[in-house]
C-alpha cells in the first residue's frame, strides 16, 4: 500500500464531507485510517501455498473438519466489514495440513477486498489444490455491516455460502453440515 497516497485520499475524503481536517479529533485520522486499511488488506500479496505447504503425511483418507474459524473481511462493494465463521472439510490423499494452517489460509483470503461467495470458493480451491486433497467443502456464515448499518438495516441477518472443489461426495457434505451446527 502506498501509505502517503492513502493518507492524502482520506484527508481529501474528509474535506469533501465538509470536515475540518485540522481540528483536534481529525488531525491524525487520515494516518490512522490508512494504517487500518493496510492491516485489513494485509492478505494482498500473500499466498495460501505459504501456509498449506507445511503438511504431514498420513495413511488415512478419512475426512478432516476444522470448524468455527472466525474471520473478518472487507466488502469490496461498500468498503464495510463483514465477519463470521467458516468450516473447512477435506478428504486427504496422503497429506494433511497443520490445523493452524487452515485458519491462516482463511486469513490470506479474508484480508483482501472481498465478496463472501468468492472468499468461500478461494478457500475451498486452495485446500483442494495445495494439499492435493480428493475434495474440499467449505461453509461460510457471515454478517455484513453493509446490510445491518445502512440500506435495509436488517440487524442479525446472516449470509451462508458453500463451495466445493474436487470430488466431495454429497453424502459427506450432508455429514459436514450436521456436524458443524
Amino acid at each position: 500500500m502506498d501509505r502517503e497516497k492513502a493518507v492524502k485520499a482520506v484527508r481529501d475524503f474528509l474535506a469533501a464531507c465538509g470536515e475540518d481536517t485540522e481540528r483536534e479529533g481529525l488531525k491524525d485520522t487520515p494516518a490512522r485510517v490508512a494504517d487500518m486499511f493496510a492491516e485489513l488488506l494485509s492478505g494482498n500479496g500473500q499466498r495460501a501455498e505459504e501456509h498449506l505447504s507445511k503438511s504431514f503425511s498420513v495413511q488415512s483418507g478419512d475426512m478432516v473438519i476444522e470448524k468455527d474459524i472466525t474471520f473478518s473481511s472487507t466488502c469490496e462493494h461498500h468498503l464495510m466489514p463483514f465477519f463470521g465463521r467458516m468450516a473447512i472439510a477435506y478428504i486427504p490423499q496422503g497429506r494433511v495440513a497443520g490445523l493452524s494452517k487452515l485458519a491462516r489460509t482463511v486469513e490470506v483470503f479474508a484480508k483482501r477486498l472481498q465478496l463472501q461467495e468468492q472468499l468461500t470458493s478461494q478457500v475451498a480451491q486452495a485446500v483442494y489444490s495445495c494439499l492435493g486433497a480428493r475434495g474440499a467443502f467449505v461453509v461460510c456464515e457471515a454478517e455484513h455491516t453493509c446490510m445491518t448499518c445502512r440500506g435495509v438495516k436488517k440487524y442479525g441477518s446472516k449470509t451462508v455460502t458453500f463451495a466445493t472443489a474436487g470430488d466431495f461426495p454429497e453424502e459427506m457434505a450432508a455429514k459436514v453440515l450436521a456436524l458443524i451446527k
